[in-house]
């Protein structure tokens, strides 16, 4: 039963990383595209705002721009959820000693970064390759690639294996994002659900609705946005293609931290960041909404049988 209710964690966390995604994708690219310019690479297309970078890449590139990198994006954020949520339970299972057992805010933190460590390795390869494709522009001075299989085959052969998992070390740092999230996340659910029990007089869960759902996966993204941010603009900036010569731009995260600090200052940790709030916050509203109530439906089924 309890491998059971593992996976039924893991199929509610893939349908909601699936959802976000589909309706959230041209904001991620922008972000992307923010994220990387230092406004010294002659190949990446500068925008001035959000809007009117999404105005110019749908005029210039159409669709195809706007969702460059989805198929990588789809399938890393369904593994990524699917596998978060599956491994944050087991762990939350290990933590408590019963059912009835009410885990701290420690717990929840641990719980949510050793989640986070495992998806990390199991995924990045798949960040890569989709960071590389949203960098696509027709401004490239390299061959394209033409979509997942080409991108994975050439970046193994141009550069090695190791290449697939450039931004490893910000990824795990980025932990820390999940551990922020899931333990705000955690918290404010008990304390909604205590003072929703309290008024209804009952102390069933099932008082939250969709509403509180989508305040609880808001309000607890932007915690984890405001302090691990500059993390992504780090990973980003090593994970992009390297030039024609085949040397990467930045050396590793230390370099990316020089090179930043130099020459665009704090605010240059901070590119995308407006993107960023505006593609993950209503995506993680979306995601807890379909989660929760794919796990609500999975409850209701368990109770028929």
């Amino acid at each position: 039963m309890a491998v059971k209710w593992e996976w039924e964690n893991a199929t509610a966390g893939a349908v909601a990383g699936f959802a976000t995604v589909a309706i959230m994708h041209p904001l991620d690219v922008v972000r992307t595209r923010f994220q990387v310019n230092d406004g010294r690479i002659s190949n990446l297309p500068s925008y001035k705002n959000t809007p009117n970078a999404i105005f110019t890449i749908a005029r210039s590139e159409g669709s195809r721009g706007l969702y460059a990198g989805f198929t990588p994006a789809v399938i890393g954020s369904s593994i990524s959820w699917g596998l978060f949520f599956f491994f944050y339970s087991r762990a939350k299972k290990r933590y408590s000693r019963d059912e009835e057992d009410k885990l701290s805010p420690g717990h929840h933190l641990a719980a949510a970064a050793e989640a986070g460590a495992l998806v990390s390795f199991f995924t990045n390869p798949v960040w890569v390759i989709k960071t590389r494709l949203q960098l696509q522009n027709p401004l490239h001075q390299t061959r394209q690639y033409s979509g997942v299989y080409d991108a994975l085959r050439t970046i193994t052969k141009e550069e090695g294996w190791t290449a697939l998992y450039r931004g490893i070390w910000p990824s795990l740092l980025l932990v820390s994002h999940g551990a922020i999230q899931f333990t705000a996340y955690e918290e404010l659910r008990k304390l909604l659900v205590d003072f929703k029990s309290e008024k209804a007089k009952t102390k069933d869960v099932e008082v939250l609705n969709s509403l509180d759902y989508t305040f609880l996966g808001a309000s607890s993204k932007v915690a984890a946005i405001l302090f691990t941010y500059p993390v992504q603009v780090i990973r980003s900036r090593l994970q992009q293609r390297p030039n024609q010569n085949g040397v990467p731009r930045y050396a590793d995260s230390f370099h990316v931290i020089k090179e930043t600090a130099r020459f665009e200052g704090l605010r240059g940790f901070y590119k995308g960041i407006t993107a960023n709030l505006l593609k993950n916050v209503p995506a993680s509203a979306v995601t807890f909404v379909v989660y929760e109530n794919v796990l609500k439906v999975f409850n209701l089924t368990r109770k028929k049988d």
